[in-house]
């Protein structure tokens, strides 16, 4: 069973979608905190995120117009990167179901 590091894998999903510390605004999880706190916390925090039983969720890193969210799927976890959408710059005419 091999261990992750919550803040080992959050600075790296920050790198990976071109972001910085000084980016994030603040955390999410049933109410706000800084990311000062949350990387105090976050740093003895090693979990398996293979499949299994999900063991971090219900948690946001925001910053301005983007957030990474815990993504799962069967227990696997992992940071899914998030941005508001854009208004496309035409207009979309018709309904197209796929």
């Amino acid at each position: 069973m091999e261990r992750t590091n919550l803040l080992d894998e959050t600075l790296e999903a920050l790198k990976d979608n071109n972001k910085l510390e000084t980016d994030v605004l603040f955390c999410a999880h049933k109410g706000y905190f800084s990311f000062e706190k949350f990387k105090d916390l976050a740093k003895d925090i090693n979990y398996d995120s293979g499949y299994g039983g999900a063991e971090i969720n219900n948690i946001a890193i925001v910053g301005d117009g983007w957030w990474l969210e815990r993504g799962e799927y069967d227990g696997s976890e992992w940071w899914e990167f998030k941005t508001i959408p854009v208004k496309p710059l035409v207009e979309e005419v018709e309904l197209v179901l796929w």
